[in-house]
Parts: C-alpha cells; structure tokens; sequence
C-alpha cells in the first residue's frame, strides 16, 4: 500500500511540474494550451452517447473533463510506477518516467486521430517532451524522498 500511495502523490507532483512547465511555455511564447484533451472528450461522450448539456455548458465540462483526464495520467502513471518500484528496486527513473506520461497522454489521442507527431514540428516536440520530463524528474524525487521515509 506504501507504494500506491508514495506512487500517486509523486505522480500528483509531477502533475503540478508538468503544468507548471506548460503554462511558463505558454505565458512566454504568448502560445494557447492544447484543444486536444477536450477533443477527447468530445469524441468520448459522443461514442458512447453521453450529453454534457447545452454548448455552453457542454464546452465548460469537456475543458474540465480535459483537465482532469491530465491530473488522472499523471497520477495513474505514478501510482503504476510507485506499485512497480516497490517491487523492483531497478526500475528507471526520469526519463522513463517522462515517457511514459506522454505515451498515455498522446497515445490515445493518436489513436482517435486527433493528433499526429508526425506534423508537431520542432517547437511541437518541445513543447510536449520538455513538460513532460519535468514530470519524470519531479515524480522520480517525490517517489525516492517519500519512500525514504518508510
């Protein structure tokens, strides 16, 4: 139980990098957030038939719904992490992690055609691969300083 919980408070903290990181990019380059998490959303509530009310509405849950499905990666990628550490001790750190946050993130949404990495270009994957090794770095420090204490 320590490592499921240790795991999803570190992840909750690469969470909180991983936004941080995103909106300084954003706030610098004077560029808007990404419409692709309420895009999922979207295409999710229509599949399975699901209405989120008038397009007002509608359009406030799915950019909410679009943030929480962020917050959920991020902690469900540390609690699958903190679970696997606390069973294999040689498990990476940063990098891995950083991946595997944007695997989850991306992969999806790949899959629904809603992006392609392919046409991101160079400030693209640098938007998207520098916020997300903040998160492994963070998750893999909170992970290491909350398991010491055991």
């Amino acid at each position: 139980m320590n490592g499921l919980l240790s795991g999803a408070l570190a992840g909750a903290a690469g969470t909180a990098a991983l936004n941080a990181v995103t909106y300084a990019d954003m706030a610098l380059r004077g560029r808007s957030g990404s419409q692709v998490p309420e895009q999922m959303v979207e295409k999710t509530t229509e599949r399975a038939g699901v209405s989120l009310g008038d397009e007002e509405t509608a359009g406030n849950r799915r950019q909410a719904l679009g943030a929480l499905l962020g917050f959920g990666v991020g902690v469900g990628v540390g609690v699958a992490y903190g679970l696997l550490r606390s069973r294999a001790r040689t498990l990476p750190d940063a990098l891995a992690l950083g991946a595997a946050a944007s695997v989850v993130s991306e992969g999806p949404a790949v899959a629904m055609g809603l992006t392609d990495p392919r046409e991101w270009g160079t400030a693209g994957w640098i938007s998207d691969v520098v916020p997300h090794l903040a998160y492994g770095v963070v998750t893999a420090a909170a992970y290491r300083r909350l398991s010491a204490r055991r």
